[in-house]
């Protein structure tokens, strides 16, 4: 039996999870973070819940009479911008810093100036500018500016100064052109940049320390990884092209399977390059955190029940938790519009619901009108997904009827993945 490994560093733990080439999940584990301070992020404690996880993950299959040695793929995912400066050896010379860190204002002006206009990298928050304030706060001598899933693939493998090229986007790699951009080295020293690769291609095998370790295969290869996102994409759908998930967690976040590259910054659209194809989509602030600022769980469901999708309230919202929006409209001051508010709860309810799921239908529309076109499935992952009456009032303004997808764990994600890199 030949099987693959995930893991996901996630935001609140890491988890993983080993498949088998029938895409069978056969075991999962997690872990949490250490305690880390707010004010100085140590990566080392990354490697550190990595290491609890496997051995977690170790254990669960010797317990299910599964031998770990029969892993032969690796791969890793990781929030996407979370970065890291080492020296040669993989040691951390500065502090992490997390995806959404931001007030990098003085780096944003930088690239601005030497950038082309409406790049990818622009703005204080983009992962270029946080790469360059940690070169000038490093401590030691750096070699390598590693994202979140690099880091952790280097401690496996032992040999740092690899990425891939969902995590190098947004710090500037050109995906179809396959190189990092000429002007680049005018804000940030190149040398320190990672040699980028498609997701999937592997890398190294195993260090023979981190092997013994655990008692895994020496002869494992750990492959080039991608950021969380897209490793939920794979979780939940095929790699056919019009297939599309929508995540309807805290937020609202769409993907879409494409031939076509489609970048608009204007309105928050960009594309990861995956294998041949493009996964286009973007992030709305819109979704469940919206609905938690009114009702609890019990009470959706409850309200849930009352609603009757055929009747439409007329009511027209624009449901976000507070100003500010990345997706369709990529707009930092756009105001939520959630009144005037029904004395009916239920009615309430419903026009969040449906003020969302016009959010959603406008994103797809927004790819389809640059080319993209039209999803030709629908599969949803997120708690959303259970609501039946939210499935068909989105499936009203979406012309289909989304689907729940069968998994939606990134770790499984990237154990698809490695198992299908070449």
């Amino acid at each position: 039996m030949t099987l693959s490994l995930g893991i996901d560093i996630g935001t609140s733990g890491i988890r993983s999870a080993v498949v088998n080439s029938d895409r069978d999940v056969v075991s999962m584990a997690r872990a949490t973070h250490p305690p880390q301070s707010p004010e100085r992020i140590d990566a080392n404690l990354w490697w550190e819940a990595v290491k609890t996880c496997l051995g977690h993950q170790v254990d669960a299959l010797k317990a299910a009479g599964i031998d770990p040695t029969e892993i032969r793929r690796i791969a890793v995912d990781g929030t996407s911008g979370s970065m890291v400066l080492t020296d040669a050896q993989t040691r951390p010379v500065s502090p992490a810093l997390m995806y959404n860190s931001n007030g990098f204002d003085a780096e944003a002006d930088a690239i601005s100036a030497a950038a082309p206009p409406d790049h990818i990298t622009q703005g204080p928050n983009s992962a270029l500018a946080r790469a360059m304030r940690q070169r000038h706060s490093a401590e030691g001598t750096p070699a390598h500016l590693l994202h979140q899933a690099d880091f952790i693939a280097a401690k496996l493998t032992a040999r740092p100064g690899f990425s891939d090229h969902n995590n190098a986007l947004k710090t500037g790699f050109d995906p179809q052109a396959e190189c990092w951009p000429d002007w680049i080295d005018t804000v940030f020293d190149a040398r320190l940049l990672p040699e980028v690769l498609p997701v999937g291609t592997p890398l190294a095998p195993l260090s023979r320390e981190v092997a013994e370790a655990f008692g895994l295969s020496p002869q494992a290869l750990v492959c080039a990884g991608t950021t969380d996102s897209i490793a939920a994409f794979l979780a939940a759908s095929r790699v056919e092209l019009g297939y599309a998930v929508t995540s309807l967690g805290s937020t609202l976040a769409i993907k879409m399977l494409s031939a076509e590259r489609i970048d608009d910054t204007a309105i928050g659209l960009y594309s990861h390059r995956l294998g041949d194809h493009w996964l286009v989509g973007g992030a709305s602030n819109t979704g469940g955190a919206v609905l938690a600022q009114f009702f609890d769980a019990d009470q959706i469901a409850a309200l849930s029940a009352l609603i009757n999708p055929e009747t439409p309230t007329g009511l027209d919202y624009y449901p976000l938790p507070r100003s500010g929006e990345r997706f369709p409209i990529n707009d930092p001051a756009l105001a939520p519009r959630m009144e005037p508010r029904p004395p009916d709860d239920a009615q309430f309810l419903q026009a969040l619901f449906e003020g969302i799921a016009v959010i959603e239908a406008r994103s797809y529309s927004e790819i389809a009108r640059r080319g993209g076109g039209r999803p030709v499935r629908i599969l949803t992952a997120g708690g959303g997904a259970k609501n039946a009456t939210w499935t068909k009032i989105r499936a009203m303004h979406l012309g289909q009827s989304p689907e729940p997808a069968k998994n939606a764990e990134a770790a499984i994600g990237s154990a698809f993945l490695a198992m299908m890199s070449p």
